[in-house]
């Protein structure tokens, strides 16, 4: 038995439980028809439902119960669990309205999870109170907890779950404000296994099951906090300003473009910092995702629900009158880049300019993780799942070249990044015996990300 199998069998697993017996009976008899783990059961059931479930939880082997004897909630729960038990390097969280179809999951999560990383499980976005969103620059990559496998001493390391709707997303929000979000691997089964209505690979996630079986959701404290500060954000919206995007962006913008249309604008941040210094210029957002358009309104002159690549040569010929397009962090997410940037090209006036932040494939850290096999997709960075093209320094260049456009102004985005000095040395290796120049490619290693601005050719 190979040392993934052996500890699919033997790894703990947690689950919080409230009031619901027979949820719990059908998750367990589920899984112990396929592994014989260790299971802590942390539960706040009340008096009647705790006698019911210990005298269920009899009929399994290697159970123990956790009995709180008051709701602990979800999150508190886990974080119980995560301070109070023995559980060792890793452990496996399941919802209690989980109901395992087949075995082969626990190996899974087992292979692709590394020993620096948070945990493995299904990773989606949510905004900064938790709720879903669709992924936009500045969404928080958020680790579902229906079904992950976690490095203990990691979690350790931040913020434990909360009692919230969203128990992950104090975690969460202090890797993704750390810039670590990296540290969540995401895979495609997970999500879809616990996401209503799609056909399941391994496991059922009988959705809102607790709540249907105790009548609730029991997070009223939670719930009258959360509406009071979405009260009080709606109150001071006219006074807010909007976060997240790239600073480096402004300087290029040409200080004579009076028409920008920035694709992809998000929630209107850029307008915003840009209207703060020239209150003058006339900002028109394209946005794809519906409610980020609605607050991107209150911030730029005008904005389109709109793919930009749907568009049509009549469409583009609309925006003749824009002086200067801006792409932050985009390109890299459209399907044909080059077509969007020839068409734009077509319609351009004399002296207007392309403006965009692009990350670079070149990085040292992708080139090291390459070099190993690690190229895994993630929730956010240079390795986001949601990236269609890849480019590097040169193909950047070539990328504008083939829409009749040239680079004429450039920054690279560089970082103190501890440990990238071994990697470095191993591409000035690498470049030498390739024939090429090994301090240039340590050069192309170094930036994050590029930020051009590209005229008529």
């Amino acid at each position: 038995m190979s040392l993934v199998a052996s500890e699919a069998q033997t790894l703990p697993v947690v689950v919080v439980s409230y009031n619901s017996v027979d949820l719990l009976r059908n998750l367990l008899s589920s899984f112990r028809s396929f592994y014989p783990n260790p299971v802590h059961v942390v539960d706040g059931s009340e008096p009647g439902p705790l006698a019911d479930i210990r005298t269920m939880l009899a009929e399994f082997e290697g159970v123990t119960l956790h009995a709180q004897e008051f709701n602990i909630h979800h999150g508190p729960g886990m974080a119980w669990a995560i301070s109070q038990l023995d559980l060792g390097p890793r452990a496996l969280f399941l919802d209690s309205d989980i109901v395992v179809l087949k075995p082969g999951f626990i190996e899974d999560l087992l292979s692709h999870l590394q020993p620096e990383d948070y945990g493995v499980g299904g990773v989606a976005y949510v905004n900064r109170e938790g709720f879903d969103i669709p992924y936009a620059y500045g969404a928080v990559p958020y680790l579902h907890p229906p079904c992950m496998l976690c490095n203990i001493e990691v979690m350790k390391q931040w913020p434990l779950p909360i009692k919230h709707g969203a128990p992950m997303v104090a975690p969460m929000l202090a890797l993704h404000d750390a810039g670590r979000s990296h540290l969540l691997r995401h895979l495609d089964w997970t999500l879809n296994d616990v996401t209503p209505d799609t056909r399941k690979l391994y496991l059922d996630h009988i959705g809102r099951g607790t709540v249907t079986a105790t009548q609730g959701y029991h997070l009223e404290e939670w719930m009258a906090e959360t509406q009071a500060r979405a009260q009080q954000k709606l109150a001071q919206a006219q006074g807010t300003a909007p976060t997240g995007y790239n600073p480096d962006l402004l300087p290029m913008i040409p200080p004579g473009a009076r028409r920008i249309l920035e694709v992809g604008c998000s929630t209107g941040a850029l307008a915003h910092a840009l209207k703060l210094q020239r209150p003058d210029v006339h900002i028109m957002g394209l946005e794809l995702d519906p409610k980020a358009a609605q607050v991107a309104r209150g911030h730029c002159n005008e904005v389109l629900n709109l793919d930009i690549e749907a568009a049509d040569e009549a469409l583009f010929r609309d925006f003749a009158d824009r002086d200067c397009w801006i792409f932050g962090d985009v390109l890299e997410h459209l399907r044909d880049p080059w077509r969007v940037l020839s068409q734009i090209r077509k319609v351009m006036p004399p002296g207007a300019c392309v403006v965009a932040s692009i990350p670079n494939v070149q990085h040292w850290s992708l080139q090291g993780r390459l070099a190993v096999g690690d190229f895994r997709y993630e929730a956010d960075g240079l390795l986001d799942r949601t990236h269609l093209r890849w480019f590097t320094r040169i193909t950047l260049f070539e990328l504008f070249q083939s829409a009749g456009l040239r680079v004429e102004a450039g920054v690279p985005r560089i970082f103190n990044e501890p440990g990238r000095e071994p990697v470095l040395a191993a591409i000035r290796q690498m470049a030498v015996a390739m024939g090429r120049d090994p301090e240039g490619a340590v050069r192309d290693a170094l930036p994050l990300q590029y930020v051009v601005r590209a005229v008529a050719a």
